[in-house]
């Protein structure tokens, strides 16, 4: 009677073994899609609800200054970017984020000339802020935001992050701004300070209520439309994680960095918070390639990953890119702060080492990223439209 039994369940375990390896192999492209769409939507209210945590902070310190509110607001601005970092793997197939009409050029455009927003050293009358001609509302900041050149940023994360922490003088340290740059008799134009920052951080809550919208579930919108997209729209998530991998991630944040070895080519200078900036957008690639993302309250998003459509095809290959964007990610992690301290040296430095790993491997994983789209017979990744 033992022996039936065991023979029993053997069977009956090798019969759902095989039941979900044949799910497995069933993914469809509509339920990956719609999985994304899902996962896009929890990560942009994340950040909208983090960002609405920075703007109570930031009411606060402006209602009354000090030194308390100003590092409130800061630990509540460095809280919010580790949720934003994850989203920019949702970028680059002109999709609500940055298509023509797109936000994104208001929300984490980089380098910006410090001067362009308020005063700096040896220019005491530099910037918006020290202009009485220029009215401060959101319509001017959007505005003046990039106009006359792609480094005169009004707006974003970026301004935010300047208001807050100041220039980077230090080679150790962030920016050292005090409290006192918003407390009228202590500094010029700190009313005008205070209502920049309040009404910049109102212009990024608008943005990111946008996305949200775009993005919402049972509703005309964009998500509507990208989730009847098939095949389409896998494509527009490749070319996503592709283009963040190589171009913009390898490239224009960690390499160009690395060859000039200038900390204003630093992704999030004024707060020394770079190498976060990078692990927050390796993990974004990841969480788009496993259908994986850990909420603001800490519960998961799982579900059809495009990984699960390219094992459907490949497992082997499907396996090999995972391994390698786990690489990429513990090599980001392993970057030290501050990271205008590791670009810094000769080519065998430590940290430029650490860097360097850490953009082979990206370099590494868009062509693994590039083969798996081939596997799922998408080859035109150029830019997806």
């Amino acid at each position: 009677m033992q022996k039936r039994s065991f023979l029993h369940a053997t069977l009956l375990g090798a019969a759902l073994f095989a039941g979900f390896a044949a799910q497995a192999q069933t993914v469809e492209p509509k339920a990956v899609v719609q999985h994304y769409s899902a996962l896009v939507y929890a990560n942009y209210s994340d950040v909208l609800t983090s960002a609405q945590t920075l703007q109570k902070a930031i009411t606060a310190f402006t209602a009354a200054p000090s030194a308390q509110g100003l590092e409130d607001a800061k630990k509540a601005w460095l809280a919010a970017r580790e949720f934003y970092g994850q989203t920019e793997a949702f970028r680059f197939y002109s999709g609500p984020i940055d298509d023509d009409n797109g936000p994104e050029g208001r929300l984490n455009a980089w380098p910006l000339d410090e001067s362009y927003i308020d005063s700096v050293v040896g220019k005491p009358k530099a910037g918006i802020v020290n202009n009485p001609k220029i009215k401060i509302n959101k319509a001017s900041l959007a505005k003046l935001n990039e106009r006359g050149g792609e480094e005169n940023i009004a707006a974003g994360w970026h301004a935010i992050e300047f208001l807050l922490w100041g220039q980077d003088l230090s080679e150790t340290l962030p920016g050292q701004r005090s409290f006192e740059d918003y407390v009228d008799g202590k500094t010029p134009n700190a009313d005008r300070r205070r209502a920049y920052l309040t009404t910049v951080t109102e212009l990024l809550i608008d943005d990111l209520s946008f996305l949200v919208k775009a993005w919402t579930p049972g509703a005309k919108n964009y998500r509507a439309k990208f989730e009847q997209g098939g095949i389409q729209s896998v494509r527009k998530m490749i070319v996503g994680l592709g283009s963040l991998s190589r171009g913009e991630l390898a490239g224009e944040r960690l390499e160009v960095a690395m060859n000039t070895q200038d900390k204003e080519d630093e992704h999030s200078c004024f707060s020394d918070n770079t190498h976060r900036d990078v692990v927050a957008n390796a993990q974004g690639i990841e969480n788009v390639w496993l259908g994986s993302y850990k909420r603001l309250d800490g519960s998961m998003v799982q579900g059809a990953s495009l990984k699960d459509l390219v094992a459907a095809k490949n497992a082997g290959l499907a396996d090999k890119v995972s391994k390698q964007i786990a690489q990429s990610v513990a090599n980001a992690n392993a970057i030290q702060a501050p990271f205008d301290r590791e670009i810094v040296g000769a080519k065998d430095a430590p940290g430029r080492i650490r860097v360097q790993k850490t953009i082979d491997s990206l370099v590494q994983q868009s062509k693994d990223i590039t083969e798996a789209a081939a596997a799922l017979g998408i080859t035109k990744l150029a830019q997806a439209k």
